[in-house]
């Protein structure tokens, strides 16, 4: 067991925060963080992609509706997910000041508490899934031909949720602990399981039968069960940085899970407010029709690749950050923090160009319906324009949260969906009837108006003084 803790330490000592750095040993550090994280999150939503492509596939009459179907049942599931966000967000802050002040059997402690609220709440959301499945899809504005194919999707998707947010838990303990690596290979592994079990149990290869949406649920679900398990047992037999131990029962720790609250809170209201509002807004758009929200859906869809750099280099923003401040050394966190930010707008510039350049053969992938392709064609290209603003505000508010300061973003996620992209997508869909574009326009305006904010909240330092 000795020689394990050995090998697992490698990650822990590449994140080692110094007094005087440099900036190449800066730009390394969030590189060495990031890259698995980026890798992981880009082959994650590929499968999405992929998942998408092969429903969307399924005919250019069915197809639609298929992509409907998994669209409005993914948005209430991301909804749900809002609340893990508190847990998530406050363990990785938590764990990362702890690591930066080289207190392993707290940062060990925090991550137990996080598993076991994880567990409980995961248990009792995925049955309210299963159990309230078709209205939730009705409620979603879906069109009568596609409600039976959603509330299969939603049912199955709500049990594999169970497992999912174990693995997102535990995969964001290892994260603040600066562990990017074993969360890319155990999801990466989930991943090409995912898309395997997709093509046999949609289209019936290998003697199964052809599944459908039905399939692509089954498919997404038994590879979550699989990143659960594995990630589970390497924490449980101490094969990573991280050692989480029931040898001696569990108790619940208050003021550790006061702490864990305290900071992830205010992230997780940010993600009922965002997904609240992402649930209006996609009713808003499916009352536009089944064939304009699958052109939706599939920007969405695509647009999710984009999120990747941003997100990969969130996580080492948040890890930097928080032990940046653990360490007691402010300039390195911020450092770090604008240092990844310059790195995801190269990122996702190159992204965009291409999103803005190969619209119509990336749209064609998924569906060769024309009024589909036009209408994915012209917001897959509003995408492109608004990635420098999406990752600014993206990696610069995981800096944030890794400080503990994720009142800011809460702020600006609820003025930026609230106030921006609703209110301004009913007027330019229902006064100036200018229908999905303008949809994309008020989002477009929101990432923008976000990204402005959190830059100001960030460059301001006022989140340095904030007490986890």
């Amino acid at each position: 067991m000795e020689e394990k803790w050995k090998v697992s330490k490698v990650d822990k000592s590449r994140v080692k925060i110094k007094e005087n750095m440099t900036k190449k040993e800066i730009r390394s550090m969030v590189v060495d963080l990031a890259w698995p994280s980026i890798a992981e999150m880009t082959l994650m939503s590929l499968v999405g992609i992929a998942d998408m492509i092969m429903v969307g596939r399924l005919g250019p009459d069915i197809g639609p509706r298929a992509i409907s179907a998994v669209g409005l049942s993914n948005q209430p599931l991301f909804f749900a997910m809002a609340i893990f966000r508190a847990f998530n967000v406050g363990t990785t802050a938590l764990v990362a000041r702890f690591m930066g002040a080289e207190e392993q059997e707290s940062a060990n402690e925090t991550a137990k508490q996080n598993l076991v609220l994880v567990i409980i709440s995961s248990i009792v959301i995925g049955l309210l899934g299963v159990l309230f499945a078709e209205r939730i899809i009705i409620f979603m504005g879906a069109e009568t031909d596609v409600i039976s194919m959603g509330t299969i999707y939603l049912r199955i998707s709500s049990i594999g949720m169970i497992f999912n947010m174990i693995s997102m838990g535990l995969s964001a303990v290892l994260r603040g602990a600066g562990d990017t690596r074993t969360p890319m290979r155990i999801n990466m592994t989930s991943n090409v399981i995912n898309v395997t079990a997709n093509y046999i149990l949609i289209y019936g290869k290998l003697g199964f039968p052809a599944l459908g949406v039905a399939g692509a649920a089954l498919a997404t679900s038994f590879s979550r069960v699989v990143s659960s398990m594995w990630i589970l047992i390497t924490v449980l037999r101490g094969k990573s940085i991280i050692k989480i131990s029931f040898r001696d029962g569990y108790q619940l720790n208050k003021e550790i899970v006061r702490r864990i609250l305290q900071i992830g809170f205010p992230a997780s209201m940010e993600q009922f407010i965002v997904r609240s509002g992402m649930l209006f807004f996609a009713r808003i758009v499916a009352g536009l029709g089944t064939i304009t929200f699958a052109a939706h859906q599939i920007a969405l869809n695509v647009m999710s690749l984009s999120f990747m750099p941003g997100m990969g280099l969130s996580v080492a923003a948040s890890t930097l950050v928080g032990m940046g401040l653990g360490a007691k050394k402010p300039h390195i966190a911020e450092r770090s923090g604008f240092e990844a930010q310059k790195l995801g707008i190269i990122t996702t510039s190159i992204l965009g160009l291409a999103f803005i350049l190969f619209a119509p053969w990336i749209v064609l992938l998924y569906n060769n319906n024309p009024e589909v392709v036009v209408k994915g064609v012209l917001v897959l290209r509003i995408v492109g324009l608004i990635q420098p603003a999406q990752a600014t505000q993206f990696i610069l508010a995981g800096g944030l949260r890794g400080a503990g300061d994720t009142k800011w973003p809460l702020y600006t996620s609820a003025l930026g969906i609230w106030g921006v992209r609703i209110i301004l997508a009913m007027y330019f869909i229902n006064q100036m009837d200018l229908g999905l574009a303008g949809a994309w326009l008020a989002l477009s305006l929101d990432q923008i108006i976000r990204s402005i904010l959190i830059y100001y909240r960030f460059k301001s330092g006022q989140w340095k003084d904030s007490q986890v």
